[in-house]
């Protein structure tokens, strides 16, 4: 997932900032959806990544570089089935603000 591409179109976020865009112009509820839960999935990974720091790497792995490098994705995948089970609510906020961006004029 990006950023720039996955939140708003950089496009569509310039018209609507100038104010350029009319109802018509809203995507898909279900991509605004689903960009709104990789937006929350990606926090919580970030989240989780701080709850694990200072944990002691000397268990089944032996810690090291290749453990580090598993630990990110473990955190990916655990930032994803949080957002997936309901998350914290930052999902349906996001969703509700892309929705609005969308629709401006």
């Amino acid at each position: 997932m990006t950023i720039g591409t996955a939140l708003v179109d950089p496009q569509l976020a310039l018209q609507a900032a100038q104010g350029q865009m009319s109802p018509a112009a809203t995507q898909n509820a279900a991509r605004a959806k689903q960009t709104a839960q990789d937006f929350e999935g990606q926090f919580l990974s970030q989240m989780v990544e701080h709850m694990f720091t200072g944990i002691n790497t000397d268990g089944p792995f032996g810690g090291g570089q290749g453990e580090q490098m598993f630990r990110s994705m473990m955190y990916d995948e655990f930032g994803k089935i949080l957002a997936r089970a309901g998350g914290v609510g930052i999902a349906g906020a996001d969703q509700r603000e892309i929705i609005k961006a969308q629709e401006l004029k």
